[in-house]
């Protein structure tokens, strides 16, 4: 039998492991178990006055190895194994195995120094010895150098990733678990580095995947890779006979590299991912000859002076993702309400501008909002109260993973900067609101056509047909940096000839897709129907396709 000091049971304690209120067993030499995860601490060494001899003379008699080398059947663990570890089994009255012995030796000396013990039928775990100077289970057995080692949270998945692969790689495991991953580690790392690869094999639950990020940037660049086991852990999948999984998974483990950083040799399944991402045409031909149309996984920012037609330009596009797509279309529209922005959308359906027919029957207006809100497809965003950048961020969060909508419109950007409740400084609270846009575009692979106003003009007026350059986006080049797309709208609002007056020159400032850049099209905006239609360039004088009736 082993030798065993007696302990005396002093209070329960929540366990730091499993996070259990009072599951934890504290005892008075400082040992303490949890009988829910199974979590252990080490006892302190004994200080009292009746303990006799010197401290080695005591700490060898306390730790008396017991029991006999054995196979340990229902784990599935040969004898062989249990050799190379150093465990021994006690045997009950029945002749089943009753307890497991696991040693933990000196690093320095290699002597034994500590014995945890597996009582087998009530799954409880008690530790005798001293933890000073300890290395990792199985570490005495390994060779301290080498092509791989791999590092699991407990002893019996240590000897089961060593059955797995017949004793050739070389295994430790954590004395205490998870939850001392990173203290042991940091203890033994020196010697770890003598290995060319570090292969962790933590559980695969939440305290497995805690223990995983505390440990995993205290390695050399390139060494630690990451194993992500189909079962809870590799004692498991040993019993369960799944040692091929197992052995794909090891091999399949992933180099580790600081958050942002992947090798090139990981990026197939990026670009075989973005290849599916089909372009979708614009409804103008000439901005797709520059643009071959839009994309998800694109931000797309529109500009112009005010009062040139943005607002107008993406009702077109929400209405044309109606008809050209099966996907919903979330619209944030900042300056005005929901019934405004419907009945924008309304007017685009019917071909007629609905929202300055005041007079116009509810039974006239109800078969456009059908062919258009009646599809819910269409989602809004009630701002009334709220415009703050985070607010806004998770509303557009919602429509996409909660409402399917792989289509958004933002208009515009500066009532989100305006309504930053800290006020401060508009370039930096830019460059934070279009840090986040763009990151929430690549997060959710959406469409999002983002409007932006242009700063005075520093020569002429953006209103009376100033040319527009990117350097004129308002308040932060951050706009541009972080846009795929920038198109502009160049339109004379002062110009006496109708036609010309009521026509934008679309431009591309930027395109990150093809490269190209410049004059696209030309938009009419026809009084009549409501609708931004493409023509040719307008020419002084020609007032037959717009007449003095023409205009926004």
């Amino acid at each position: 039998m082993t030798t065993e000091t007696t302990s005396k049971f002093l209070r329960h304690e929540g366990c730091p492991k499993c996070l259990s209120k009072n599951n934890l067993a504290r005892y008075d030499d400082g040992h303490a178990v949890c009988f829910g995860c199974k979590y252990y601490e080490f006892a302190v060494e004994n200080t009292s006055a009746s303990r006799s001899g010197t401290s080695a003379e005591w700490d060898t008699r306390r730790i008396e190895v017991t029991g006999v080398i054995a196979a340990i059947p229902d784990r599935k663990l040969s004898e062989s194994v249990c050799k190379k570890f150093g465990v021994t089994v006690e045997y009950g009255p029945d002749g089943t195995i009753s307890k497991h012995h696991y040693p933990f030796k000196d690093k320095d000396t290699g002597d034994t120094k500590a014995i945890k013990t597996r009582v087998v039928a009530g799954k409880q775990f008690f530790v005798i010895g001293t933890s000073d100077n300890l290395g990792l289970f199985g570490q005495s057995a390994c060779a301290g150098r080498g092509k791989f080692l791999t590092i699991t949270e407990g002893e019996i998945d240590a000897m089961a990733v060593s059955e797995m692969f017949d004793l050739k790689w070389d295994v430790v495991s954590l004395r205490q678990g998870a939850n001392s991953a990173a203290k042991e580690i940091k203890e033994n790392l020196q010697w770890l580095e003598g290995y060319d690869s570090i292969v962790l094999c933590f559980d695969s639950d939440k305290a497995g995947r805690l223990a995983v990020d505390a440990v995993k940037d205290l390695f050399s660049p390139n060494k630690v890779k990451i194993m992500k086991l189909p079962l809870k852990d590799a004692g498991e999948m040993l019993e369960k006979n799944q040692i091929g999984l197992f052995t794909k998974a090891f091999w399949d483990a992933k180099v580790h590299r600081p958050d942002g950083i992947m090798a090139g040799v990981d990026t197939w399944d990026r670009i075989i991912t973005k290849r599916k991402v089909k372009s979708l045409p614009y409804p103008w031909d000439g901005l797709n000859q520059l643009t071959r149309g839009m994309r998800l996984g694109e931000l797309v920012t529109l500009t112009s002076g005010s009062g040139m037609g943005k607002s107008q330009m993406v009702r077109e596009l929400e209405h044309y993702f109606l008809r050209a797509t099966e996907t919903n279309i979330g619209v944030v529209a900042l300056e005005e309400d929901v019934a405004s922005s419907a009945l924008g959308l309304m007017s685009i359906e019917a071909n007629r501008p609905l929202h300055l027919e005041e007079n116009v029957e509810d039974s006239v207006l109800r078969p456009y909002w059908e062919k258009t809100f009646g599809t819910n497809r269409f989602f809004l965003f009630d701002h009334f109260g709220s415009t703050a950048s985070d607010n806004l961020l998770n509303k557009i969060r919602y429509m996409v993973k909660a409402l399917d909508c792989q289509w958004i419109v933002l208009d515009h950007l500066s009532i989100v900067v305006s309504s930053q409740e800290d006020g401060g400084d508009e370039r930096k609270n830019i460059d934070s609101i279009m840090t986040k846009l763009r990151t929430l575009v690549q997060e959710l692979g959406i469409g999002l056509f983002l409007i932006s106003h242009l700063k005075r003009a520093s020569s002429g007026s953006h209103e009376e047909g100033g040319r527009i350059s990117l350097s004129e986006l308002r308040g932060s080049q951050a706009i541009a940096q972080l846009s795929d797309m920038v198109i502009g709208l160049e339109r004379n609002q002062q110009h006496e000839d109708a036609m010309i007056r009521n026509t934008s020159l679309v431009r591309v400032l930027k395109n990150r897709y093809s490269g190209l850049t410049g004059p696209a099209c030309y938009l009419f905006y026809d009084i009549k129907t409501g609708r931004m239609v493409e023509v040719l360039e307008p020419l002084e004088g020609n007032k037959d396709r717009g007449g003095e009736n023409a205009g926004f």
